[in-house]
């Protein structure tokens, strides 16, 4: 929902772009990395982002469609370089905020500073949207050739809000990394200060691995010397006019990635489905298909997971069918399964795309879920009869996938499985620096 509040003064629009200050180094990196690794009760990726003065090794949840790094400041949050950002400042437009808390009623610190503009920090995790102080202060990060890590260079004033929910989040976690659609996301930030393409990527791993994630255009290496991004597929990425956010200001688009999913097949055939659902409303926001790092697993609009689900079983006849285990479906005795590279033996899920030339593959290895000895689930959850997003496409789909968010373009490049080309996102070599 739209919020407003009493207290809040509206901020001027400033026409210029600002960019995060570099710190004191003619070192100037073509790309970045960050190690990127679940966890393995709450099923979200964590990333450590050093930031402060002197650096603190900060654990956030990576949320893809995030607007912004949020951090509870409210526990200990110490650093000689914080700075709030203030009311009337260049900042507010490059936020699109469009509030001003003029008083704190506490002693100053992060968090609580008069005549300062406020954003709504989203935890997508309980769908809790808040209000906090938006500041500055110093990140160091590792840069990278696409192959190794190399050395670590500094963002002396990156943006980011002092507030947000931690209830739900991972444990140790103190906030959200947020990569979405915004200029004031992680990626864009990252871009502006060092110049380099406005493109990301991501390379997600289960629990028990490393994945990666790359600030800028590739290579992106992973053992044994394999370049990634010379094989991806692409398509559009699609704006949402309206916000998908918890809480936001009226006329915000939508910080999400979407994509233009049209059909779905498994072996080849067409499930039935209602075709509107999977289309955007202009007015509303509803409907559409968008990439989530938060939820654990495919989330389909009620009709269109019974039809998918049905099809999925009907294609697999011969495997007997077992209880349902929360929160999947159909669920089946693997003893009864056979197995390949890319996973079980199961049919090969399409997201059909632009055309019918264009499709995001899913194989058994992203589309079964082992939930005890001998049993398989169909990894898909029911989202219900009318949510907000028709399909939200879920990690465990995402994992041992490299994605790259191409911003300038409006773009997404995919690998499919990364499992045919025998490797996986645990392969980035983090071991060695060439600092």
């Amino acid at each position: 929902m739209a919020l407003t509040r009493n207290f809040l003064l509206f901020c001027s629009l400033l026409p210029f772009f600002i960019v995060p200050s570099l710190s004191k180094t003619s070192f100037r990196p073509k790309a970045l990395v960050l190690p990127v690794s679940q966890d393995a009760s709450s099923l979200q990726y964590v990333a450590l982002i050093n930031q402060r003065t002197p650096l603190v090794p900060v654990k956030l949840t990576l949320d893809l469609g995030g607007q912004f790094q949020w951090v509870d400041c409210e526990e200990g949050y110490v650093s000689s370089s914080y700075k709030p950002v203030r009311c009337k400042s260049a900042q507010c437009e490059l936020a699109r905020s469009k509030s001003c808390v003029s008083e704190c009623y506490s002693s100053p610190r992060p968090g609580c500073n008069n005549n300062t503009f406020a954003v709504l920090p989203d935890n997508t995790v309980t769908r809790t949207g808040t209000s906090g102080e938006v500041g500055q202060d110093v990140v160091s990060i590792q840069s990278t050739d696409g192959s190794n890590p190399g050395r670590a260079v500094s963002v002396s004033k990156l943006i980011f809000a002092c507030g947000g929910s931690l209830e739900g989040l991972a444990s140790g976690v103190k906030g959200m990394a947020g990569f979405g659609r915004t200029k004031i996301s992680l990626p864009s930030q990252f871009s502006a200060a060092f110049s380099f393409d406005r493109k990301f990527a991501i390379c997600l791993t289960s629990s028990n691995a490393k994945g990666v994630v790359f600030f800028g255009d590739g290579p992106y290496v992973l053992l044994p010397g394999i370049d990634v991004s010379r094989s991806l597929i692409y398509t559009p990425l699609i704006l949402n006019p309206v916000s998908t956010a918890s809480a936001y200001f009226t006329g915000e688009p939508s910080s999400d990635y979407f994509i233009g999913v049209k059909s779905i097949k498994i072996n080849g055939k067409a499930v039935p489905l209602n075709r509107s659902l999977l289309s955007i409303d202009r007015i509303e926001g509803t409907g559409g298909t968008k990439i989530s790092t938060v939820i654990p697993y495919t989330a389909m609009e009620t009709s269109i997971y019974r039809a998918v689900t049905a099809t999925f079983v009907k294609e697999l006849a011969k495997v007997p069918r077992v209880a349902s285990v929360a929160p999947f479906g159909a669920c089946f005795n693997s003893t009864n399964m056979g197995s390949t590279r890319v996973g079980p033996a199961v049919p090969q899920i399409d997201l059909v795309l632009q055309n019918s030339g264009v499709f995001w593959r899913i194989f058994g290895a992203n589309s079964m879920v082992q939930v005890k000895r001998d049993v398989l689930c169909l990894g898909f959850v029911d989202g219900g009869l009318e949510p907000r997003t028709s399909i939200v496409i879920g990690g465990y789909q995402l994992e041992n996938n490299l994605l790259q968010f191409d911003l300038a373009t409006s773009r997404l490049g995919f690998s499919s499985s990364l499992l045919f080309r025998q490797t996986t996102c645990a392969n980035f070599n983090f071991t060695s620096n060439k600092a």
